[in-house]
């Protein structure tokens, strides 16, 4: 019989996230389901270098260790765990935990999904013409990893089979709550209203205590960050679902940490893409229904697409990142003439070796807010660190460049500390290449105990983008030229992040009506002027009326994104808390009204 709701607690946000989660959400009353998320691009690349020197690594190893030490308490509730814990090696994931499991004489059922990892389809995908969404160019030659990103019918299935644990290699990160009620609640495929409700749900708690007051633009209400609380969903058979935490946690559920948490790297809230489903969120209600509950209800979904988005990940030369501390008097023109003469020096030696010079390199003054570019109110500041980046074919010419940023230690600025035999690593320099695939061209398994079969197919497509409605801006409010002016975080909340070279910023109004006045000061033009220093594509905008918010698109501002990039901050987490200095006119009531 189909369940009417069902909870699913989110235990991690990332490869590497706290160890506190799963001992608060198991206590934290009955779970039906325990789902992490570890994966992202750049792990996909750090796990395949894993498992290129050893054929039984490239999985996240500390998933074994987390499940073994809460063993009891899982089988004693029942709670079923879902995981993309296998990275490029799902099947030795669940190799070693069934190892574990055999030392401590407890028995569950372990299923595994497979078929993501395309790195022995490559040359047919090239003979394919495969080519990156974005930009056209072709496949790379000497790709590190390539996996398609699954949906859920793979893990609804393997739970079907009797499996007690799931584990994936890449799917999208929100599939791993939708297969729990997929599962649960009997949904057809179809579905894509409820469809779309689960998939939300999983997107709320896939970052972890993101959804928990982690991040929060309100950061000092959010309580004891040493004891935050990890995020619980109260999933109903109708796709709406509650967002809670265990009770006697830190942080904070309210609308707008639930609200920010929806915004992140969406892209276009009309049809935020999934293998499952196209989802639109610009209608989504969020309501605070209790003392750290908050319900969230009117997801709606329409046919996905016919292909599967594909990550590979390439390495293209080498890069390094150093920093080092300068206090004192005019510490900024201190660094700037710091690394100038380094970049000086070293440019010459790369000559006199034949190394051929350095392929791009950053200069960022932090603590001078670099990242601010012309907005800077600290040209002042009496103690800096300076980063300087580089990459190269070569890394001897990088290790160069480290050697002779450490000499300035006593050749160069006074004030100079931090750096001692901290020296940094030259390391790979990762990009990311994006394509599309035919899912037909993708067969997925699911093993149980070791028996596999065919999965069920993921919908094969249907998504029509001409029948998406279009992005309709709401009132824009007019005022004088001397209305008083607040800062954005006065009026809204917001949440940044990053997709490759993309970065989205989303801003949710706290009342309805600060939504005009934000509408009509941050336009793609303002925004893309504010930005101007490291943007080198356009802007897009996007609106959300259900929760007041408008969603920021900005392309071609990361540097190359991820660890292409040479920045400081490589995936814009900053970008949306730079934004909420932004002076917005308001009327004098407003003023008023905000100011206290």
């Amino acid at each position: 019989m189909a369940r009417r709701s069902i909870r699913i607690g989110g235990a991690s946000g990332f490869w590497g996230d706290s160890a506190i989660s799963v001992p608060q959400l198991l206590a934290a009353g009955p779970l039906d389901y325990l789902v992490f998320d570890y994966l992202a691009e750049v792990t996909m690349s750090i796990m395949a270098r894993a498992r290129a020197r050893d054929p039984e690594a490239g999985y996240a190893h500390d998933f074994v260790g987390t499940i073994v030490r809460a063993l009891p308490e899982i089988t004693a509730s029942g709670v079923k765990v879902i995981a993309n814990a296998g990275g490029v090696n799902p099947r030795a994931c669940a190799h070693a935990l069934a190892a574990r499991f055999r030392e401590t004489g407890r028995a569950l059922k372990i299923g595994v999904v497979l078929g993501d990892d395309l790195m022995c389809d490559l040359a047919a995908l090239r003979a394919a013409g495969i080519c990156e969404m974005d930009t056209g160019a072709p496949l790379p030659e000497m790709p590190l990893s390539a996996n398609a990103y699954l949906g859920a019918q793979p893990i609804a299935a393997a739970l079907a089979r009797g499996a007690d644990i799931v584990i994936t290699g890449r799917c999208v990160d929100s599939a791993v709550t939708l297969g729990a009620a997929l599962h649960a609640f009997g949904w057809p495929a179809t579905d894509f209203d409820r469809v779309a409700g689960a998939s939300l749900a999983g997107h709320i708690i896939e970052c972890g205590a993101q959804a928990t007051g982690g991040l929060h633009t309100d950061w000092e209400k959010t309580g004891d960050w040493a004891n935050i609380g990890y995020p619980i969903a109260e999933l109903d058979d109708d796709g709406s679902f509650i967002i809670t935490k265990p009770p006697g946690t830190g942080g904070l559920v309210s609308v707008g940490t639930v609200g920010e948490q929806l915004l992140y790297e969406i892209g276009d809230p009309r049809a935020y893409l999934l293998p499952d489903v196209t989802c639109d969120f610009t209608e989504v209600v969020i309501n605070e229904v209790g003392e750290g509950r908050v319900r969230v209800s009117g997801a709606r979904g329409r046919p996905p697409t016919d292909t599967y988005k594909v990550s590979v990940t390439y390495q293209d030369g080498y890069r390094v990142g150093a920093y080092l501390s300068i206090a004192g008097l005019d510490a900024a023109r201190k660094a700037e003439k710091v690394a100038e003469a380094v970049l000086r020096r070293t440019a010459r030696m790369l000559q006199e070796l034949n190394l051929g010079p350095f392929n791009e390199t950053s200069v960022e003054v932090i603590g001078a807010e670099a990242a601010y570019g012309p907005h800077s109110r600290a040209r002042a500041a009496r103690e800096v660190n300076l980063k300087l980046g580089a990459r190269h074919e070569v890394p001897r010419a990088l290790e160069i460049l480290v050697r002779e940023l450490t000499s300035s230690g006593t050749s160069m600025a006074p004030g100079i500390s931090g750096m001692g035999g901290n020296r940094p690593k030259v390391m790979p320099l990762v990009r990311l290449f994006s394509a599309l695939v035919a899912k037909s061209k993708v067969p997925v398994s699911v093993e149980v105990e070791g028996h596999a079969a065919p999965a069920p197919e993921t919908i094969a497509g249907g998504f029509d983008p001409a029948r998406l409605a279009r992005d309709q801006a709401g009132e824009v409010a007019i005022t004088p030229d001397d209305a008083p002016r607040v800062p954005l975080v006065a009026l809204a909340f917001g949440r940044s992040g990053d997709k490759g070279d993309r970065a989205n910023i989303g801003v949710m109004a706290r009342r309805a009506a600060y939504l005009p006045f934000i509408r009509a000061a941050l336009t793609p033009e303002s925004v893309g002027e504010f930005f101007a220093h490291h943007l080198r594509g356009h802007v897009e905008r996007f609106e959300l009326p259900g929760i007041h918010a408008l969603n920021f698109v900005l392309h071609e501002v990361l540097g190359g994104g991820g660890t292409a990039s040479l920045r400081n901050d490589p995936q814009g987490k900053a970008f949306a808390q730079m934004l909420m200095d932004y002076p917005i006119p308001v009327t004098p009531e407003i003023a008023a009204e905000v100011r206290g």
